[in-house]
This record gives C-alpha cells, structure tokens and sequence, in this order.
C-alpha cells in the first residue's frame, strides 16, 4: 500500500512563547528555540581577506591604471566628421581597447553590485547582467566570500572552491521542501535568527533544564549502547535540512527516509512539539538513526563520553536532550488529529486532504471501482504488466481513459461524417475498422477503466465555482493541486483565499475547499471557461488521486528517474492533457518525445526537435503574454478567465520536455519559468541527476512505478502510459482518422446474416425503434432489465465483448466477480442452445464473449440488406436492389432502443452507433431514393426521403433531395412549402449555405415565397 503522510499541528506543551502553534501566523518549519550558528574556520578568513583584495584590485585598481596610462573613455569634446576622416594608427587601435576595457571594467562593477544587492536583501536570485556570463558569476564567488564570514551570508553563496562551475550551477532557483517558504524571503529568515541569537543561551538552557526533568519524571536512562542519533542542522541559505537527504547522507539511499521517519515518529523532541510527517522537521530535533548509519556527524552513544572522535563533539545538554529522546523512545502519542496531513499556507507542499467519516462519505464512485478493478487485476497480471490480456496503466487511469474514449468516439464520429460526403450507395467508411491485438485490448481498457461521469462532475464543479466567484466579483484563488478522494472534490491553494462560494466548503484548512460529490452532482452545465485547465494526474495515494495544476507552479517541474521510466509519465500527462474533458483550449509542446501521439490532438499537441527550437518559441510567447496581460490590466491569467474579460480565454500553454537539458538550457528554462505561473505557462522537465535550476517542485519516478517527491510529502503509484500502450493507442486514433483515405472496397459490416427464409433466426431482437425479443422468454424478477440490457450490448458489438467490458457498462461504479458471473450464467441459461448443443453465448479465443449466428438484431438485418443491395446481387439487378432496399427501409421504426429507461444504458455514449445509424438510414433512403427517380416515380421517391428523415432529420443530404425530387414534381407550392419548413427548422441558425444555393438553382423567388407563406 502506498504511504499516506500524515500531519497534525502541535502546539508547545510547555507553553513557550516561541513554540510554534497551528493558530500562529508564523510557518510551522521555523525554529522555535534558535540554536548557535556555525563558527568560522581560518580558510573562511583567508578566502574573505584574499577576495577583498581582488575586489580592490578590479574596482580600484583597474580603472586606476587605465586612467593613468590610457585615460578616461570620454572624450574632450564633441566628434566632427572630421574625425572619421583621420588616419587609423597604432593609438587609434589602444584608444579602441582602452574603451572596451573601460565597458568591461563597468559591467564588472554593475555585476558586484547587483551581487552585494542581492545578498544583503536575500531576495529571490541575482538579476542578470546582459552579456555577463563569466563575469557575473566571478563578481558572485568574490562577494560571496567576502561575505562568508558574516553573519547573515555565510551560506548565501556557493564557496570559491565552486568557482569552475557554469553560470547556470549557480542561477538555480528555490526548491520547494518542507522549509521552504516562497512568501516569505531569506532576509526575513536570517532577521529572526539575529533577532532570537540573543536569547541562544537562554534557550539551550531552557532545553537542558525540560531535559533534566524529563529524565528525573522518567527514570533512569535507557541503556542506548551502538544506537546512533543525528541532530538536525539549522538552514545554510536556501538549504534546509530533510529526512531524504539524511538518508541520502547516512544510509546511502534517500529512499530510505521512511526508516527514519518510522524510528522517530511521534516522539517529543526537544522543543516539546513531535514529528508527525515526514517533511516536517524542525532544526534541533534529535533523529534515531537505523543501525547501519554512517558518517561523521552521527552521535554514537555508546562512545560519546569516552571516544569524542568516533563523533562529532557535541555539549552536555545535547547529550543529555539525546539521552533524554532515547529514554522517551517507546512513548509515542495516541491520536493526533486522525492520520492526515495538512498544508503549511507558508510552504508549496502537496497535502492529503482528510477524509469525511463513512456516514458522510457519497456513495461509492467510480474511482473507487477503477482502483478495485486494478487490484483485483493486480493479482493475477502477467510479467508483461497486463491482466486478463488488458493494459493495467489505463484500466487505472480513469480519468486519462474518459478523456483518450470521449476524443476517440468524437473522431470515429468525424470521420463518419466526412465520409457521408461521398457516393451514394457505395461510399466507404460506414463500418470503421475492427480493432485487433493491442488496440482491441487497448479499447477494452479503455471501456473498463474510463469514469466519464467523474469527468462531467469535475468540469461541471470547477466551471460552476469560476461562475460563482465572477458572480461575487472575486477572484479565482490559485490552485496548486487537486484530489478526487471518495468522490468529494479538494481544491489545495496556495494561499488562503477566504470563505468559498457554496456549495463549497473549507476543508481541514483553510487552504482547502471541499464539494462533495453529492453537491457536485447539482451543478448544471455553465458557459464560462474553465478554470484549472492545466490540471492533470499524477497517480494516486491510498483512495486519493491526485491532479497536479501544471500552469500554477512557481517554476519548474522536474521528474527523474530512468529515461523509459520518465517516458512512460511524460506520454501519461500529454495524453491527458490533449484529451481532458475540464479544458477548452490549450497548447502541449512536446520536446525530445512524442512526435508520434500527435494523432491524438492534433489542434492541441506540437511536436519541437529541440531545445533550441522550444527556447526561441516560449522566449516570443512570453513576451506577448507579459505584453497581452498588461494591456489587458491583469495580475495574471487567472483574473482574465472571470469576470467581464472571461472572453479572453487565456489558453494555457504547457511544455513538457522529457530529455535532460544542458547546464546553459537549463538555466535559460529558469529564467522563462520564473515568472511562467503568472503568464499560463506550465513547465514540466525530465532531469537524469535529479538536480535542474529553477526547479520548484523535484520529483522522481522509480522502476517499481512509485511517483516520489518526498519534499512535497508524496509517494504516489504512479500514472503511466508505457511504450506498448502508447502505441495501441495512437493506432485507434490513426484509424478513426477522417483524412486517412480508406483502401480497397467498402468496408464489410461486422457480421452478415443470411437474409433467405432459411435463414430464419432462432432468437430475433428489434433494436431500431422500442426494444423487443422474438424467440425467448421474457427472465423473471427484477434481473430482466439487466439481462436485456446485457444481450443488447452483445447484439451492437458482433466482434466480441470482454466480460469485464460488459460488467463495467452495467455497472458503471463497480462490480464484484461473482455478481458478473452470476450475470453471464444466467445469460446462457436464458439464451440456451442451438438444436444441435451449441451455447448461443459462447467465450471465444480471446476470453471475448460473443453470439451465435442464431442470435441477430434488426439492425444486423438492415446492415445485411444494405450490403446485399450495394455490393451484392443488388450491384447486377436493379430489381432485387429496389426490393432489398425497400425491405431494408421498412425495418425502421425509430432510434435506437426508444424505449430504454431512464438512467440505464449509459455506455451508449462511448458507441458510434448513435451516429452510424443515422446514416445507414439516409443511405437507404437516399439509395431508393435514386432508384424510384431514374424510373420517374417522384412520389416514391419522396415517400423514401421522408420515410428516412424520420430517423435521420439532421442528415442535409436527405433534404436536398428532397427538394430534388419535388422540383421534378413540378409542384412550386409545395416547393415553397418544403423551402417554408427548412428555414422553420433552421432556426436563427439560418439555412446552410450549400441549401441555400440549391434553393436559388430551384426555385429563384423562394425567400419571397417562404416570406409570405411565414
């Protein structure tokens, strides 16, 4: 099981004032009794004294110099052209390189100036000087170790053993860890370390004496022979201490932090407050090591008196706080606050909202099936990383599912369309191809693991509070993240923003807003743009499933970990976000990776060859952003998508980058992302060392699929989508491509039946209008419904439908195994068997179920004759085609399944039927159409065309020929009349202009006609 932080906020026991409290304003990381700061050695001393005496040097000394023996770069007078007339000499040439030393000496200058600047005020990082690469960061290293023996900027700058180290080693901007503290400045920080190194002594005291009488309370002190213990150091600059690089440090392996977290949680520390998550400690707390730790500066305790140098040295109240913390070792505290984590609103860490008690839990979500029907395939998947033949990686990925099914049913449904633009009676396309191999897997994973309906409730839900809050003329908070947990919906802020609209409400904190899935379901549809576009899935923890907002991170998002590993995260986010259904419009830039699933978005997805390409391009975009936002008068993106300007729309635009940068890219990329949050733009980057510049948030995908970012607080399973997958995918994506010319004949329907009286079948079902079964008797009890429902779904997809298929479409939130065995038992045993003791529901090689050829539908009937008519016997005899069409036109009764009830059926909206029918119909009735006329039998032919536009009234074809075919009729008013109707049914919409030419070509005078006949 994945691990699930946890927090709780801890105020001081002992009531000091300078404990931290969950009331208290200030950040929960800050030390709440200061401890002593690091004392200078002699090289410190030297370093300073020897970069003072450059700094003279190249400030003084050089300009010094050049005055004396070139002189100032300033001319005596005012130039004449006369002077361009003069003879070039040897002086021409120095006076040409005095000046450019005199620039060069200047930029220096401007570099250390902007340096100290920077230091002093610990604001954020140094402005960059143009074209002062090397100089700036030699202005860097001298400054810093001037500085490196005071107070305030010990740590604030790399040493001068650095100093061959590139400009962008040093241009690295804040990571986000459980210290950090992006509202807040390091100035700030080292002001309070000034303001509390007064009361040092005090405090250590105060730390002895709670000490002491702890250890007179409890006894005599614990033996703690070859137990290790490490101290937590107080933050050098923008570092801070952290359980990962503990372990990193002590045990080898940074993963291994939970070890430590495990020795020591919920133990009182020093400071009377306890380690409740792991990302939250606090400098002078004492940490129990595992027995394998190594380095120098661990407290062995069983030497710590008798061997100083098997340790670091440390004081008699240290030893004593850690005899202390080994006494109290066993004594940890029982329910602090429920197990869940909480956010600093002074930090950017992800959090794991609470979760509501059962009794005010919503019924059970989807979610909770995807991840039930994972588990359960979990246990019995192959090597491959497949269970029951289908892909894991989208069975539990529902929300990337619903996305990739919803485009791929709207592609199907445009190329069905486009496709109706060809010939009458033989065009190709009607049937799209039958997925085989991996795409057919890939499509039933699809089926299985989507949640269209925690779609729509997510889109509806983030919509419908972007209305609320322009309707109250706020506006909309930044959202760093949010979790789908049980159905409720947590938005995590940056930053409190008040009290949300209702029907929202505040979760744990105040950097939560809660809907429950049961409000979320009374939101309507609203016509405003999305908010959160940038939102996508990262994987889940426990029940939670987490959405990182891309476009709100304050910098960069890096991810390492193995190049396939990290492949496999980058095609599951681009994926996602070119298909989501919570977004309108967006551009994916795609970098060092998938040029090839591009088909999936074309409009949304671009592909670059390089990073040279992407720095040129986001380079232009945010400059015209910076420029759009200001004259528009925002603060950023977020105020343009409410209110009056929400017709701006600001699309986001996210770039995903899954090659490691170079150290000069890299710091171009931090420079673009330092103000990207504010602009729109997203930025998400594969890193080979785990170290990039300009990196807010590090995480890192493992070989075992976990998504680490320990100083965010998450260990996620992660959301993939690997090689094998992505593939299978963009192959049904491919295939539904309207633009992709289809080859040979007509495609074949998926299943002929023989339309002779022979060919009477044993079970017949009408689906083309009300729903009914001719052959078997009707199941009794309250399971009828389920059974119909069931063989309608077998009857639509003659290729075979996996059981698992088939029980997620009847039960959308969930099934057990054997309710889905019961199910299909009792299906055999209502369908029976042939004469001769065939099953007519059999399980095919594949584990598919599928039907006898006894088994037929009235729409297999009307796709048999209408195969038959144009590619049959009807192809030779005109004859038989007008019959067999005829019969195929008598078959209609209405759409499909008419009469289905109300909340059932759903899974219709993942089929292409809906669509297909209606053009089968205006083929049919177009196809007799053309028939009847070439005999001059108009009537009949309009007899046809109306008979089809019943089913089909949206179909322009059908009513072009029907103005065809009265024209022939030679009857202008009831021309008039049709041309009257057409425009009713238009609407405001007005006619379509290719109806309008046919009308001038027919009838000349018909807007004068339908103006009086209206």
């Amino acid at each position: 099981m994945p691990r699930r932080s946890t927090s709780s906020r801890t105020g001081n026991p002992t009531g000091s004032p300078t404990g931290g409290s969950s009331g208290s304003g200030t950040p929960r990381n800050r030390t709440p009794q200061p401890l002593p700061r690091r004392r200078r050695s002699f090289g410190d001393f030297v370093k300073a004294f020897l970069a003072f005496v450059a700094l003279v040097v190249l400030l003084v000394g050089v300009p010094y110099a050049l005055a004396v023996t070139i002189g100032w770069p300033f001319p005596d007078g005012m130039p004449s052209l006369d002077w361009l007339q003069e003879e070039i000499t040897v002086n021409t040439f120095l006076g040409v390189l005095g000046v450019i030393v005199w620039i060069a000496w200047a930029q220096f200058t401007a570099c250390v100036l902007v340096e100290i600047k920077a230091a002093l005020s610990g604001v954020g990082m140094p402005g960059r000087v143009p074209g002062a690469g090397p100089s700036q960061l030699l202005a860097r290293q001298l400054v810093a170790a001037l500085l490196l023996v005071g107070a305030t900027a010990a740590s604030l700058t790399p040493g001068l053993s650095q100093l061959g180290n590139s400009y962008g080693d040093n241009q690295r901007g804040t990571v986000a860890s459980a210290q950090a503290t992006p509202g807040g400045s390091l100035s700030g920080i080292f002001a309070q370390q000034q303001e509390q190194a007064a009361d040092t002594a005090a405090a250590i005291g105060r730390q002895a004496a709670d000490a002491a009488s702890h250890a007179e309370v409890g006894g005599p002190s614990v033996k703690a022979e070859n137990t290790k213990y490490y101290r937590i150091q107080p933050p050098e600059g923008r570092h801070h201490d952290s359980l990962w690089e503990i372990a990193e440090r002590h045990l080898g392996d940074g993963r291994r932090y939970g070890e430590i977290y495990q020795l020591n949680k919920d133990r009182v520390q020093p400071d009377g407050s306890r380690l409740s998550e792991a990302s939250l400690i606090r400098p002078g707390w004492i940490m129990q090591m595992p027995g394998d730790a190594r380095g120098g500066d661990l407290v062995d305790m069983s030497s710590t008196a008798t061997a100083p140098d098997a340790g670091p040295a440390v004081s008699a109240q240290v030893q004593q706080q850690i005899n202390t913390y080994a006494q109290a070792g066993g004594d940890h505290a029982q329910g602090t606050g429920g197990g869940t984590a909480s956010l600093d609103t002074n930090t950017t860490r992800i959090s794991v909202p609470k979760q509501q008690s059962p009794a005010a839990t919503p019924a059970v979500h989807h979610e909770q099936h995807a991840a039930t029907a994972t588990e359960t395939a979990s246990e019995s998947a192959s090597d491959a990383g497949f269970s029951f033949g289908l892909p894991e990686a989208l069975l539990g990925a529902p929300l990337l599912a619903a996305g990739l099914l919803g485009a791929l049913g709207r592609r199907r449904r445009q190329a069905l369309w486009q496709s109706a633009l060809g010939a009458v009676g033989g065009r190709r396309g009607m049937e799209p191809p039958t997925p085989t191999g991996a795409a057919a897997d890939a499509q039933d994973a699809l089926l299985i693991g989507a949640d269209p309906e925690g779609v729509r409730l997510l889109d509806r839900s983030l919509r419908g509070l972007a209305a609320s809050l322009a309707g109250e003329s706020r506006p909309l908070p930044t959202v760093y993240a949010a979790w789908l947990s049980n159905g409720d919906l947590h938005l995590q802020l940056a930053q409190p923003a008040g009290k949300p609209p209702a029907p929202w409400q505040l979760g744990q904190d105040q950097t939560f807003w809660l809907l429950s899935r049961t409000d979320a379901e009374r939101y309507e549809d609203v016509d405003t743009a999305a908010p959160y576009p940038g939102l996508v899935s990262l994987g889940t923890m426990d029940d939670s499933r987490l959405l990182l907002n891309l476009e709100s991170v304050p910098g960069i998002v890096s991810l390492s970990g193995s190049e396939s590993d990290r492949a496999a995260v980058f095609a599951s986010v681009a994926a996602e976000l070119a298909t989501n259904g919570w977004s309108d419009r967006m551009t994916i830039t795609l970098v060092g990776f998938g040029e090839d699933l591009t088909p999936l978005a074309p409009n949304r997805l671009r592909h670059l060859d390089d990073i040279e390409a992407l720095v040129e391009t986001m380079e232009a975009e945010t400059r015209q952003r910076r420029g759009a936002l200001g004259a528009a008068g925002h603060d950023s993106v977020l105020t343009g998508r409410t209110g009056p300007a929400q017709h701006t729309r600001w699309a986001p635009h996210l770039v995903l980058l899954a090659a490691s940068p170079s150290a000069d890219d890299a710091v171009k990329l931090a420079e673009l992302a330092a103000d990207a949050s504010r602009l729109g733009i997203g930025y998400l980057v594969g890193t080979d060392s785990g170290d990039l510049p300009g990196a807010a948030w590090e995480m890192e995908i493992t070989s075992e699929g976990k998504l680490l970012a320990p100083l965010l607080g998450l260990e996620l399973d992660a959301q993939t989508l690997p090689v094998a997958q992505q593939r299978a995918i963009v192959e049904l994506f491919v295939n539904a491509d309207p633009e992709r010319t289809p080859e040979g004949p007509a495609a074949t329907p998926p299943f002929l039946v023989d339309i002779s009286e022979q060919g009477r079948p044993a079970v017949y079902a009408r689906l083309v209008g009300p729903y009914e079964i001719i052959g078997l008797d009707t199941p009794d009890g309250e399971r009828s419904p389920l059974q119909h429902e069931a063989l309608a779904l077998l009857l639509l997809h003659r290729e075979g439908v996996h059981p698992r298929v088939l029980a997620s479409a009847l039960w959308p939130r969930g099934v057990t195994d054997d309710v889905r065995e019961a199910l299909l038992e009792r299906l055999r045993v209502w369908l029976g068997a042939d004469p001769d003791g065939t099953p007519r529901l059999a399980t095919d090689a594949n584990g598919r179920l599928t039907l006898a050829q006894s088994v037929v539908s009235d729409l297999d009937v009307l796709r048999s004759l209408y195969h038959e008519a144009t590619q049959g016997r009807g192809v030779d005899s005109r004859v038989v085609r007008g019959r067999l069409l005829t019969d195929a036109l008598a078959l209609v009764r209405g759409p499909l399944l008419a009469d289905r009830p109300e909340g059932r059926y759903g899974w219709l909206t993942h089929e292409i039927i809906d669509a297909q029918l209606p053009l089968l119909v205006a083929d049919i009735g177009l196809a007799l159409s053309e028939f009847h006329l070439v005999k001059n039998r108009a009537e009949r032919a309009i007899e046809a065309l109306n008979a089809a536009l019943n089913s089909a009234p949206g179909d322009e074809r059908l009513w072009h020929e029907l103005l065809r075919a009265t024209h022939t009729t030679g009857d202008t008013d009831k021309l008039q009349q049709l041309a009257a109707d057409l425009i009713r049914r238009s609407g405001a919409r007005g006619l379509p202009p290719r109806t309008e030419a046919l009308l001038d070509e027919l009838l000349p005078t018909w807007r004068d006609g339908t103006a009086a006949v209206g």
